[in-house]
């Protein structure tokens, strides 16, 4: 008969685990949370301290019964929920429950690997009543919220409604977006381009020059009759080579993921919605099937703030960068990325468990979601600990008359990190796949000398008019409750879940759009408060 207990959320973690543990160790699965507050009553009593007044969750009695079985004759339970505070409040509430205190040990597991979990379990710790205590106060003031203001919507606006502490924030950010939208007055503005090139070469490359300055001032073109002013003060003017300015630049790797970028990355490059973000990454750390190596945790704890990570992994990606990209791609020092003051750091970043696991040898084991995903995760943790980019850069002006243009030309020197991964770009967002996605794509200008005089092949005025801001999508409206500090990094997908579950936005070619119902419902939360 075994010894221990340990108790996690999911049958799949469950699997994982008991692998590694031995006989010694019976693996149970709770299924989430056992306890809640009631679904049919506010379950606070507002006028006692705000005492919460829980019970079992609806076909979670039996889950509850198997674990008080299963906890009854032996000597030790480990609480091996997710190290958060949800999974905090489930071993609070599975040893409350239970009565388990005299027995029951706390412990957090960052990542579903032999050495991860017996890491872990060498290392028990107390049930943290402070982390179980602040979750416990989200839900209960989520509860408030909801069941005060709820019943007033269903007066005022629609029965069946429901307003949510941080959905309705959400909400108001894309209802504030669209009212900036249809309130929005396009304003007229000129650019001006001139194609030249080198006058002594027989055919080289011509190459493109934008207005910068004109009459000592930065170049500002309103209107067609200010386009044609300027066109005319050009008229039989050289186009002279002015000052050449050339310089070095870096462009340095960005940190390993945490929850908000990876859902952020994943909706532009993978075109994933942050819910099947999370749900993907979910299975990838719980454990995934390796043929006769069982199954195995491929990434960290998937909800976090913190972009550290540790000690043996860094030297892990070091060695597979230097192995197989070569020593120069390789820092002196490893790459040490600064956590966020708002951060919690309680956990690591998402990472891969076994940076030297290339997604390519283990894509015969996954699904392409999660090849997908995993390789994202991967790519970005290895650029991570690699080198910058580095680019020759040349920024030349051209004088004419009373105008001054500009030219600036990239050339990859060195190409760093970027030879594993590039950060998404708004237009893969939007679908576009083209060659000249890259940032810093080369753009190469020719050599020029000062005072050389320019042929002029074109000059190219045209008309545009201000556009209004975008809508959110949901990797730029996770961003901007992220820098806003609503929401944390479990509760971002349901949020965005929510909104349109409830019909309050909907999303039109990947932008939210508010509904009439969002409108209404948003404005008068706005009255009310």
């Amino acid at each position: 008969m075994a010894k221990s207990l340990v108790i996690v959320e999911s049958p799949s973690k469950a699997k994982t685990i008991r692998k590694y543990l031995g006989r010694d160790f019976r693996v149970e699965a709770s299924s989430g949370h056992i306890i809640d507050l009631p679904s049919r009553s506010l379950g606070v009593d507002i006028h006692n301290d705000f005492k919460p007044d829980y019970t079992v969750i609806k076909g979670k009695a039996k889950y509850l019964e198997n674990l008080k079985k299963a906890s009854r004759d032996v000597e030790k339970v480990y609480l091996a929920s997710d190290p958060d505070r949800e999974g905090e409040a489930i071993a609070w509430h599975i040893a409350n429950s239970l009565n388990l205190w005299d027995k029951v040990h706390r412990v957090l597991i960052q990542e579903i690997t032999e050495t991860g979990v017996r890491d872990s379990m060498s290392r028990p710790l107390e049930i943290n009543k402070e982390r179980f205590e602040s979750q416990q106060a989200r839900r209960i003031l989520d509860r408030i919220v909801g069941y005060k203001v709820s019943p007033v919507l269903w007066k005022k606006v629609r029965k069946g409604l429901s307003a949510g502490r941080v959905q309705s924030v959400a909400l108001r950010f894309v209802v504030d977006r669209e009212r900036e939208i249809q309130n929005f007055k396009p304003k007229e503005y000129w650019t001006l381009e001139a194609l030249v090139k080198r006058s002594s070469d027989p055919d080289p490359d011509a190459f493109t020059v934008s207005l910068h300055m004109f009459r000592g001032k930065k170049a500002k073109i309103e209107n067609a009759q200010q386009s044609e002013e300027i066109l005319s003060a050009l008229s039989g003017k050289d186009f002279v080579v002015g000052k050449i300015e050339r310089k070095e630049r870096k462009r340095n790797p960005l940190p390993p993921f945490i929850t908000s970028t990876l859902q952020q990355d994943s909706s532009k490059k993978n075109r994933f919605s942050v819910k099947k973000t999370m749900l993907v990454a979910q299975g990838l750390y719980e454990g995934v099937e390796l043929g006769s190596e069982g199954p195995v945790g491929l990434i960290t704890y998937m909800r976090t703030d913190s972009v550290r990570a540790s000690d043996n992994a860094v030297a892990e990606a070091r060695g597979f960068v230097s192995e197989n990209y070569g020593t120069d791609y390789v820092p002196r020092r490893p790459n040490i990325f600064k956590v966020k003051k708002s951060a919690q750091d309680a956990h690591e970043c998402i990472r891969p468990t076994f940076p030297s696991r290339r997604p390519e040898d283990l894509r015969q084991f996954l699904t392409e979601d999660q090849y997908r995903l995993y390789s994202l995760i991967w790519k970005r943790f290895i650029a991570s600990q690699m080198t910058p980019a580095v680019y020759d850069q040349t920024r030349v002006d051209i004088l004419a008359g009373e105008a001054v243009f500009r030219a600036t030309g990239n050339v990859m020197k060195f190409p760093g990190f970027t030879a594993a991964y590039e950060e998404a770009t708004e237009k893969e967002e939007k679908g576009e796949t083209d060659k000249n996605l890259k940032k810093d794509e080369d753009k190469r200008l020719p050599k020029l000398s000062e005072r050389e005089i320019l042929s002029v092949l074109k000059l190219d005025p045209k008309q545009h008019f201000t556009q209004p801001p975008p809508r959110y999508s949901e990797s730029s409206l996770v961003k901007e409750l992220e820098e806003k500090g609503i929401g944390r990094p479990s509760t971002y997908a349901s949020i965005l879940s929510t909104i349109q579950d409830r019909g309050y936005a909907e999303r039109e070619k990947g932008r939210f759009l508010p509904t009439s119902l969002g409108f209404s419902v948003n404005d008068f939360l706005l009255e009310g408060s």
